[in-house]
């Protein structure tokens, strides 16, 4: 296109103007209207060919000036690439200046911007340079060319893979099979030890507050301190290891909370009966009065401030952290006085509603600790309720080679973070609100939040580790308190735990590019309407059955106890976990009527609609899958990118490497059997070979001579090339050329099926120029081999004319014979006579066929390796015509 083309003013009176005068005149006016009141230029919008010709209609514009690169003019979705890679800082601008094709005259605003140009350019490169760390998918521009989008995407997945295999690092480093095994040992020595060697109850048994008292003096004080070998030698003073490798902490600490006389109200009737009455434990019936000798933290109520505690969860109800607390001693024998002292003044009594014993130690060998809590519960009811808590950490670390190892990936794990916090940024920015409508962004979003969070946590564990265990170090007769440490370890482990299974779950975003693993998602996400009006109907009738066994087994039945034991037993019956004999007993009428309804219509009937409902929708998908046109995957690229490595590399051969290689052994000829046994040796079929053999054959002889020989080398050379240019093709049988845009999603989730298959199934853009090219090529070849076919194909019907016009010649003949024997019959005439007529005439039209038949096999004998042999109409019609002859 040259520079300026004039248009006929054919609809104008006005003369045709210069160039530069339209030119200057129209930027000119472009710069005043871009000119603020400061004086700053403005920044043009990119413009159109329709704006332009409406206001230049003399000239038309350049392609290069309609497709420069003009700055955005809108923050949508944009390419990260955007900047241009030709400019770099202090050299000329990629971008066209607005007054380097169209001369304006403003001197002043012209000379201003090289230097802004030039500032920006570098800018610009230095904005590429950083972004281009974070292009995925979403921040690329929906009508970039499928490779680039691919190549993004693979980028993006191999990202998240180093992520992965980090968050699983960190989270496995956290844990190993030695904390099972120490917090089993522990839990042992204190929860099944006899309370005494003719009493077979436990810990887990206690019943009474005298039960209690046993077990502390007897074998908590005997578990809690070692001081002798099992042959009596003494081990070193004030420590107590127990199993002579964990060594106790400070010292334990014996807990109670209590609620006051009165905090409850007692019927009129029988009050002078029921003179005292202690109400359930809540932090309004908490009762903080000092009581016995009223001297010492045994007696008088610590709040839990003061205590650094924290609440706790029993199996009756939910404690504070305050109380009044006993702290014991390094040695058995001071230790077991205090006990004794305390049992002595009734330190339990009907107010206690429970009392908590802690204490930790900690193993060098392994470098863990164990922080250990065992609770006795004295409900209102009487009796004694017991539970436990054995939590084992790793508190001190980085001191393996292993742990340092750790630690690296955590440092790692920080960086993968932070590198993810910039990319959710930037895509929310592009994006806005409708990042949001997608599921996996969501999920991004989530596993972020939580990796910050538990990244925090994990720097509030290891200053909290530190401070305890200093103070411990400087005083290590004070009990410490390790509890709210234990329950920021847990709360972590919890945090972790979710970002690895999140993690996990995340994988199927980047595996559904392939079609067989896309289908659960693409299943679950159709039938999920269906499966919401399918679980109301469900819950209804669940939870029905849920009160009705609250109601009537729930005085009877531990597993009916609480509404929610009772949601989560008629679970357990539907995974076939339950035990019968325990309803009939509590009920022998409503208990089989209850199970035998429930399983009827929970099992036999919803569960099989649910997996009916998934059971079809699964088959929907799948036929809609088979319908549609297939998609380049992720592995389909990954596996064009390796052959064609390894083609280009000489080190995968190709049948028209095996061909290529067989014509070169064979020098300067090669006939069809060895062309077959060479080729056959390399995996090749007879009918290839054959084919193969055929088309460059083409004098018929069973060899192929150096003519025929450089042309099959032509033509393979050329199959080579296109064969490399055929995996270069990103996507080859691709239904669309273009990624789907979050939008198309959103689309296809709205229609049917139908719809959204065929949606799903067409175009949406157009190629590449190179695809284009490469497509244009194998047209070009297959429309040639085409022609080859079709002639032979003209020269067969021709052929078959021919002997269909032979046929009718050789009817009218045998036809003439017999009426001139009809005839000869008829009349009488002398048969010599006639004889010799018949053999003139039969001579002479036999002599006539065969100079056609030869004729005919001249002009449009088929070119091949096996030539047709000269047509048989001829002697076929001497055997007819001499047996017509011989019969008459």
């Amino acid at each position: 296109m040259s520079s300026s083309r004039v248009r006929p003013q054919s609809q104008t009176g006005r003369s045709p103007q210069g160039p530069d005068s339209s030119e200057g005149i129209e930027m000119e006016n472009i710069q005043r209207r871009d000119l603020g009141l400061g004086g700053a230029t403005a920044t043009l919008s990119p413009p159109s060919r329709q704006a332009w010709s409406r206001d230049n209609p003399v000239f038309e514009p350049e392609e290069e000036i309609m497709e420069a690169d003009w700055p955005q003019a809108s923050p949508g979705r944009r390419s990260v690439s955007t900047a241009s890679s030709g400019s770099s800082c202090g050299g000329s601008s990629a971008q066209i200046p607005r007054g380097g094709l169209y001369p304006t005259p403003t001197p002043t605003i012209t000379a201003r911007q090289p230097d802004r140009r030039e500032h920006r350019s570098c800018l610009k490169q230095i904005l590429h340079k950083i972004r281009i760390l974070w292009g995925t998918e979403l921040m690329e521009d929906s009508d970039s060319s499928r490779e680039r989008y691919l190549r993004n995407v693979l980028r993006e997945a191999l990202t998240y893979v180093g992520f992965f295999v980090t968050v699983c690092v960190v989270t496995y480093g956290m844990v190993n099979s030695n904390m099972y095994y120490y917090t089993k040992v522990m839990s042992q020595l204190f929860l099944d030890t006899p309370l005494s060697p003719g009493d077979p109850a436990t810990f887990r048994s206690l019943s009474t507050m005298e039960d209690f008292w046993k077990f502390t003096q007897g074998p908590f004080l005997s578990g809690m301190y070692w001081e002798v070998w099992y042959n009596n030698k003494s081990l070193p003073e004030n420590q107590s290891f127990i199993y002579y490798e964990n060594l106790l902490l400070g010292v334990p600490r014996l807990r109670q909370v209590k609620v006051r006389n009165e905090s409850c109200s007692v019927h009129e009737d029988l009050r002078d009966e029921v003179q005292d009455c202690f109400n359930i434990y809540t932090p309004s019936n908490e009762d903080t009065a000092p009581f016995g000798p009223k001297n010492g933290t045994a007696w008088v109520y610590t709040p839990e401030s003061e205590m650094n505690s924290s609440s706790h969860w029993g199996q009756v109800s939910k404690y504070g952290g305050g109380g009044y607390y006993q702290d014991l001693s390094r040695t058995k024998e001071e230790s077991a006085n205090h006990l004794q002292f305390l049992r002595d003044n009734l330190w339990l009594d009907r107010g206690t509603r429970a009392v908590f014993l802690d204490f930790s130690v900690y193993n060098g060998n392994i470098n863990l600790f164990c922080i250990a809590r065992l609770l006795v519960e004295f409900p209102a009811t009487g009796g004694s309720v017991t539970s436990w808590h054995f939590q084992t950490v790793r508190l001190i670390r980085y001191v393996s080679s292993w742990d340092c190892f750790v630690g690296v990936c955590e440092v790692a794990f920080c960086l993968f973070v932070l590198y993810y916090v910039v990319e959710e940024v930037l895509e929310i920015h592009i994006h806005r609100l409708h990042y949001f409508k997608s599921m996996w962004n969501c999920l991004d979003v989530l596993i972020v939040v939580l990796s910050v969070v538990a990244i925090l946590m994990n720097i509030t564990r290891t200053a909290m580790a530190r401070n305890l265990l200093s103070e411990l170090l400087e005083n290590y007769t004070a009990h410490p308190s390790f509890e709210p440490l234990a329950d920021l370890q847990v709360q972590f482990n919890n945090m972790a735990a979710a970002v690895a299974f999140f993690s996990w779950v995340k994988l199927f975003k980047f595996i559904n590019f392939n079609k067989t693993m896309s289908q659960l998602s693409t299943t679950m996400s159709r039938c999920a309407k269906d499966l919401v009006g399918f679980a109301i109907m469900f819950f209804i009738i669940f939870l029905a059955y849920a009160q009705l066994a609250y109601l009537v087994f729930g005085t009877q039945v531990n597993n009916f106890s609480t509404f929610q034991s009772s949601i989560f037993t008629q679970f357990r019956i539907i995974l076939g976990d339950f035990d019968f004999s325990e309803i009939k007993e509590a009920n022998p009428v409503l208990g089989p009527v209850y199970f035998t309804t429930f399983v009827f219509f929970i099992f036999f009937i919803l569960m099989n609609m649910f997996l009916a409902i998934i059971n079809d929708t699964y088959s929907e998908v799948k036929a809609d899958m088979s319908q549609q046109r297939s998609e380049m995957e992720m592995t389909d690229l990954i596996k064009k990118g390796c052959n064609k490595a390894l083609m280009k590399l000489r080190l995968r051969k190709t049948p028209v490497d095996a061909i290529s290689n067989g014509l070169q052994q064979a020098g300067g000829k090669m006939n069809f059997d060895e062309l077959r046994q060479d080729l056959k040796g390399k995996g090749h079929t007879d009918a290839e070979i054959q084919a193969i053999f055929a088309k460059y054959d083409q004098d018929g002889d069973p060899e192929l001579t150096e003519h025929e020989h450089q042309q099959m080398r032509d033509d393979l050379e050329k199959e080579r090339d296109l064969e490399l240019e055929r995996n270069s093709l990103t996507r080859p049988s691709s239904g669309r050329s273009f990624p789907r845009t979050q939008d198309d999603s959103e689309e296809d989730d709205d229609e049917d099926s139908g719809h959204s298959s065929r949606r799903r199934g067409s175009s949406s853009g157009g190629v590449s120029y190179e695809e284009f090219q490469v497509l244009v090529r194998r047209v070009d070849r297959m429309e040639h081999s085409i022609g080859s076919i079709v002639s032979k194909i003209d020269a067969v019907i021709v052929k078959l004319e021919g002997m269909e016009r032979a046929k009718m010649k050789r009817r009218d003949v045998l036809g003439r014979l017999l009426d001139g024997v009809m005839e000869d019959e008829r009349l009488g005439r002398d048969p010599e006579v006639h004889r010799e007529q018949m053999e003139r005439l039969v001579r002479e039209e036999l002599e006539l066929w065969e100079s056609d038949d030869l004729g005919s096999q001249v002009s449009h004998t088929p070119v091949g390796p096996r030539a047709r042999p000269p047509s048989s109409l001829s002697a076929d019609g001497l055997d007819v015509s001499s047996n017509g002859g011989g019969h008459v």
